[in-house]
């Protein structure tokens, strides 16, 4: 059942404020909208004058749902301090979401819906160990890296690699090595990064007025815990400022350079960081027997934490920035986000549109952000303009491009009328996966008779423009639907979700072709030049391709292929092709006999094995032109059995694995017989009266 089910009591305690009388707060409304059993009243001052109805709550024992997110650190702290725990305390933002706006009456469903979308807890993510001694290198150019190497120097033990001396004075006191030299590759995460140097010298200890140099040499290595680049060159890393314990900034920009140096000064010791992706390899369909499948997550991941690894690939969590791209655009499931996961996100997006219906908002638009980039406009927008519209949902995640077009058509098929990503202009490499799941969703609504623009991208950094696109943004037909759990597997749970789209759909069709790249579709057989060989069979990564173990036959199960295309390179008669599309019957869910035939019976032993068309076709092809088939006997040999196969060469006297007759074990009697035989056939010794005779 829902969490905002009218059936079911809610028994969360909120605490709300309408701070200070700036927003309008309606109690009454808020019980009934939440299905509250507890009542909830609107405090004025909550985290001053009346800071003890706060105390009052926590000695109830119930978690608390506190509507500010202004004052979070204070209600921690007292929290501490009546023996409560930080996990009891959950904090929503209803002031710069949705209470200080134009309208203010108009905002009370989304009040409502914040509220009810805070009870969502999404289950614990995994985190794993980062470890730093503070080892740390200083790449830069001239007087200004020296500078920073000295104030870093006094809280961790920095190198300080030179790209270019220029005007580099030496320092009067030694205490941070000093070499030039250029980066040629670089690797590695916090706590472990390799470099290699070319053009590596370290700097003599005589050097007086400028520094000198021993004899520059390449190839130079080293390993380092962080890196702090003020070099103004290029980044060494994909998508750099993701990188943890790697702090790039613009010699020319002083604020940027004292961030970095002071972050810096604080990455040593231990950190936990999430494990934003789980990945399951066995279904994953990057290569088997080395033809490549799928490659989607290698080709989007920003960082270069997926590399390939055998059959599969391989997601180091240390370097993962958690962007979730790859379970985005990942066709089985093999790499899911876990930051939250998949059923948590759509259980929030149910719970924040169904409170939001429920309570009498109309035209939802879901604004998707992340708190780096998105926060900042929206609290601008509440604080110096009109506000967010109304009507415009706030949803907050770790990375934009971690919902892919199943969850966006959840959140269509659940009630929203448009759903809005927020991009940030410093991470467009991103970007381009985003699109193509739009894309994609798109084809999908656009197929079934949908008004476009169902989601869209939007990249600024400017709340003016923000704010009007999403007002101007038209009506759509919104989709009501009752709630449905997000079980099973990705590809179950989008299975649910475009069922529910065909349900409503103004023009639905059986089959929808979808462009190519879709992770949705069939395959088509040239049924002619196949031989049933089944090497597809073994190499379909998602079990969509079947055989059966009474008969030559082939069979094809479409909710199962991924489109990843290894059974088109497998083919040996390159026979099978891809058909991107999406069937929406259950026809897709059962196996379909793609091509049978006739098997062909063993002559000795009446066996079935192979097919009636290729041994017949191998028997007319050798029959009479190869040396080891000229007669009957020897072309009979084809058509039986392996078993019978073998034991017709055995006892036809031409077995090629016969060794020849095993040889009688000799016995001590039969060398003393060859012994006395030997000396019969000797002439006898003459004894001295012969010799006189």
């Amino acid at each position: 059942m829902a969490p905002n089910s009218p059936t079911a009591a809610n028994r969360s305690r909120y605490m709300v404020c309408n701070c200070q009388k700036t927003m309008d707060l309606d109690s009454d409304r808020l019980m009934r909208d939440l299905s509250s059993a507890n009542p909830i009243p609107v405090f004025t001052e909550l985290c001053r004058g009346q800071i003890d109805g706060f105390k009052s709550a926590l000695r109830g024992g119930e978690p608390l749902i506190i509507a500010c997110t202004q004052e979070a650190p204070l209600f921690t702290e007292i929290a501490a301090q009546n023996d409560a725990t930080a996990s009891d305390l959950t904090f929503v933002n209803i002031r710069e979401n949705a209470g200080w706006c134009t309208n203010k009456t108009a905002a009370q469903a989304k009040i409502s819906a914040l509220l009810a979308e805070a009870q969502i807890a999404s289950a614990p993510v995994r985190t794993t160990t980062l470890k730093s001694d503070g080892i740390c290198l200083i790449y830069g150019r001239g007087q200004q890296a020296v500078e920073a190497a000295i104030r870093l120097s006094k809280r961790l033990s920095v190198t300080l690699l030179l790209a270019d001396p220029a005007d580099a004075a030496p320092p009067a006191t030694a205490n941070f090595t000093i070499a030039k030299g250029r980066i040629r590759s670089a690797t590695g995460r916090l706590g472990a990064y390799d470099i290699e140097v070319d053009g590596y010298a370290a700097a003599l200890p005589s050097s007086r007025k400028s520094l000198d140099f021993e004899l520059a040499r390449n190839g130079a290595k080293s390993r380092c815990d962080l890196i702090v680049d003020l070099s103004g060159g290029n980044a060494l890393f994909p998508s750099s400022a993701r990188r943890d314990g790697y702090l790039r900034a613009i010699p020319t920009d002083n604020a940027a350079i004292a961030e970095a140096l002071f972050t810096a000064a604080d990455l040593v010791g231990e950190f936990e960081k999430p494990i934003y992706v789980a990945y399951d390899a066995a279904i994953c369909a990057h290569t088997r027997s080395g033809k490549t499948g799928c490659s989607k997550c290698l080709d989007v991941c920003p960082t270069g934490a997926i590399t390939p690894s055998g059959d599969h690939v391989a997601i180091d969590a240390a370097i993962c920035a958690g962007c979730g791209t790859c379970a985005a655009v990942c066709p089985t499931g093999a790499a899911s986000y876990s930051y939250p996961s998949r059923s948590d996100v759509l259980a929030r997006l149910q719970t924040l549109l169904g409170t939001y219906r429920k309570a009498g908002g109309t035209r939802p638009i879901v604004l998707v952000f992340d708190d780096s980039h998105g926060r900042p406009m929206i609290d601008t927008l509440a604080r110096e303009r009109d506000g967010l519209p109304p009507n415009v949902l706030p949803f907050a995640v770790h990375s934009i491009s971690s919902l892919g077009h199943d969850l966006l058509a959840a959140a269509i098929v659940s009630g929203a009328e448009k759903v809005v990503l927020l991009g940030s202009p410093h991470h467009t490499e991103e970007h381009p996966a985003i699109i193509n799941e739009l894309s994609l969703l798109e084809s999908i609504l656009t197929g079934l008779g949908y008004a476009e623009s169902g989601a869209e991208l939007i990249v600024t950094a400017d709340p003016d423009e923000l704010a009007e696109q999403l007002q101007s943004s038209p009506p759509r037909a919104v989709i009501t639907t009752e709630n449905f759990l997000a079980r099973g597997t990705k590809r179950d749970i989008a299975r649910t979700v475009m069922s529910k789209l065909h349900a409503a759909a103004p023009a639905p069709v059986d089959w929808l072709p979808l462009p190519k790249g879709a992770p949705y579709g069939k395959i088509s057989i040239d049924t002619k030049g196949c031989t049933l060989c089944l090497a597809c069979v073994g190499a379909c990564p998602a079990n969509a391709l079947a055989d059966n173990p009474e008969r030559p036959e082939l069979a094809f199960t479409e909710a199962a292929c991924v489109q990843c295309g290894i059974c088109v390179a497998t083919c040996p008669e390159n026979v099978i092709s891809l058909a991107p599309g999406y069937d929406f019957t259950n026809k897709a869910l059962s196996p379909a006999i793609m091509k049978t035939e006739e098997p062909f019976h063993c002559v000795s032993c009446d066996k079935p094995f192979g097919t009636k068309s290729t041994i017949d076709r191998v028997v007319a092809k050798l029959q009479g032109r190869h040396s080891m088939f000229q007669n009957a006997s020897q072309v009979r040999l084809i058509q039986m059995c392996d078993n019978c196969r073998v034991i017709a060469l055995s006892e036809g006297g031409n077995d090629p694995m016969r060794l020849g007759t095993r040889p009688r074990v000799r016995t001590t009697e039969d060398y003393l017989n060859e012994a006395k035989a030997e000396a019969a056939t000797k002439s006898p010794i003459k004894k001295p009266d012969d010799f006189l005779s």
